[in-house]
């Protein structure tokens, strides 16, 4: 059955529902997570607990779930994430079947690229993923 889900409101719920989208590696439900979750939220709300299980289970969410509805959701929620503590860490043990996932979410943002951001933000976020 499927995790119901409220916005969470501390790092220690966030927590919670991490862990639990992780342990059913559940991208729906992290796609409502990262859907009532404020982007510029996100860095408090993850403290310092980005693994990398979590930072792929993100992506692999805002690639099947919520590009289709909103790359500029998608979009911000890339931007917050690389301010994470243990961000660039997380980038550091990625491998490279996980690196090719990244750069194709980015991908295919440049192809649904639309008004809440421009293709030079998009390159210059590029960088900060080491892309």
């Amino acid at each position: 059955e499927k995790l119901t889900i409220s916005e969470p409101s501390n790092a220690y719920e966030f927590g919670q529902i991490v862990n639990a989208v992780n342990a059913n590696q559940d991208q729906s439900v992290c796609a409502d997570l990262l859907t009532i979750t404020d982007p510029k939220k996100l860095p408090m709300l993850l403290s310092n607990k980005l693994e990398g299980e979590t930072f792929m289970i993100f992506i692999q969410s805002l690639e099947h779930y919520i590009l289709g509805k909103d790359p500029g959701l998608v979009y911000q929620h890339l931007f917050y994430l690389s301010k994470a503590e243990r961000f660039k860490v997380v980038l550091a043990l990625l491998s490279r079947n996980e690196k090719e996932h990244v750069q194709q979410l980015f991908a295919l943002l440049a192809e649904n690229q639309n008004h809440q951001y421009s293709l030079e933000e998009l390159d210059s976020l590029k960088k900060v993923y080491e892309l």
